[in-house]
Order: C-alpha cells, then sequence, then structure tokens
C-alpha cells in the first residue's frame, strides 16, 4: 500500500486550496445554483469548481486511482485498488444560503477499506483527520469521542432526506422521540462535519437515514478512529446509521426500534 502519511500531507493541501476557492465565493451575488433530486437538493457552481479542482489534482498526483465523488459520479480504474470517495462541498443548502457551515469531505479506501479521512470546515479552519489505525485529531491535537452514559445528558444531531416532503421514511418520527429524551437536538446540514463533531465529543450522538458514501466515508473512519462506534441501520434506506460512543449508539438504537 502507498505511503498514508504523503498521501495524507497532499490531501490537507487540498483540501485548504479548496476551502479557499469556497471562501472566495461565499456569499458571491448571482451565485450560479440548480436543483438536482427535488427542488430542495442543491448544486452551486461551486460545487462543481471545487470537485473539478480535485479530479484534476487526484488524477495528476495518482492517475492510477479510481474516484467517486458526488457531482459526476464514478471515474474508474479497473484495475485499481484505490478508491478516492469525494463530497467537495458538503453543505451545499447552507452555502447558497449564506450560512457559513459546510465542508469538504475526503476519504481513501484501499480495497474497499476506509485508510484515509480528511474533514476540513472552510469559514471556521478546523481540520480533522484520521488514518486507519492511528488514531484521529483535530488541527494536530489528538480527539476522542464524549464518554456520556446518559441519554438526557446528550447533545444530539440529526438531519433529513431530500425527499422528506415525499418519503414518510424521513426521520421526523425519530426527531420528535428524542426532542424530550436528550438535551438537545441540532441540525447542522453536513453530515461530514456531524460526524466530525462525534469524532471530537463535541456533538453526543449523531442519527441519520438515506445518506450516500460520499457523506460519510471520512466521517466514520473519523468516529472509528477516536473510540466511537458506528452502526449501519440495514433496514432503512441508502446510508443510514448511528454515530457515538458505544452506551449512547445502543441507546439510540433502543429508540428507533421502539418507534418503528
Amino acid at each position: 500500500m502507498s505511503d498514508l502519511e504523503n498521501i495524507l500531507s497532499d490531501v490537507k493541501t487540498w483540501v485548504r486550496e479548496v476551502g479557499n476557492l469556497q471562501k472566495k465565493d461565499f456569499r458571491k451575488e448571482n451565485l450560479f445554483i440548480e436543483t438536482k433530486s427535488t427542488e430542495v437538493d442543491l448544486v452551486t457552481e461551486v460545487d462543481k469548481l471545487s470537485e473539478n479542482y480535485f479530479l484534476k489534482a487526484i488524477q495528476a498526483k495518482y492517475p492510477a486511482h479510481s474516484i467517486l465523488s458526488e457531482e459526476s459520479g464514478v471515474h474508474q480504474n479497473n484495475v485499481s485498488d484505490y478508491l478516492w470517495i469525494i463530497d467537495p462541498l458538503d453543505g451545499t443548502t447552507n452555502y447558497a444560503q449564506g450560512l457559513p457551515v459546510f465542508a469538504v469531505s475526503v476519504a481513501l479506501q484501499y480495497r474497499k477499506e476506509t485508510v484515509l479521512g480528511v474533514v476540513y470546515m472552510p469559514m471556521l479552519d478546523l481540520l480533522f483527520e484520521a488514518v486507519r489505525g492511528q488514531g484521529a485529531s483535530l488541527n494536530g491535537k489528538k480527539i476522542t469521542v464524549a464518554a456520556k452514559s446518559r441519554l438526557k445528558e446528550c447533545l444530539l444531531s440529526t438531519g433529513f432526506p431530500y425527499d422528506q416532503s415525499e418519503n414518510p421514511d424521513n426521520n421526523t418520527n425519530y426527531f420528535v422521540y428524542f426532542v424530550p429524551r436528550s438535551r438537545g437536538i441540532r441540525r447542522i446540514g453536513s453530515a461530514a462535519y456531524d460526524l466530525a463533531n462525534v469524532a471530537a465529543g463535541i456533538i453526543d450522538g449523531y442519527w441519520e437515514l438515506n445518506l450516500s458514501p460520499w457523506d460519510v466515508a471520512a466521517g466514520i473512519l473519523l468516529v472509528e478512529e477516536a473510540g466511537g462506534k458506528v452502526v449501519l441501520l440495514e433496514k432503512k434506506r441508502g446510508i443510514s446509521l448511528i454515530a457515538g460512543n458505544e452506551n449512547i449508539v445502543g441507546q439510540i438504537f433502543k429508540g428507533i426500534s421502539l418507534v418503528d
């Protein structure tokens, strides 16, 4: 396997450069915005600009690697053991609205196992990173998941699917259940940042339904390398998951099972 430390160094350079591109056009007048699957599923010119940066950078430095990116799908090298999973701008709705909470998420898989993950918050200059087996850090400082054991003391986070108005499996029932049973619930608008916050012990527990690989690939590794647990809800749509310490994940899973 290639030298992950050198690859990580490249990724950290790339995410900061993409972050600078995003900051440059943040709250730009006449930002070009399109819709995708629904009226609430957005893509901006900055999503595409950011993705193009990654595609060119990876293809130049690691031409034998495959890439899966949110906006353009798979760029496949059939003989490669490596797959990059990229969300160039996670939190597009926030970005389009001028809300400064959005992330750049990059993961690298080797033979279908995620071995490297980086989540960068450009406006906050927060860089979360993990290499499998080496722990997780935030701006160079080691991080671990929170140690709370009582759900009532926990700050949770979640999100809602883009087809929330059409599909009844839209998380509102679980949200209603957990509101009175937790300290509070945040809807941040970036799954990558939610998972990074769980890894750093800032958010105590997180669940969400119907996500995609680029939303979670880097964040799942961050949580696991920070000593946390991620459970996939296999019966739900897309990638549906719970993250936190083992105790809190179990309590969230129990609550979801009761509501079901």
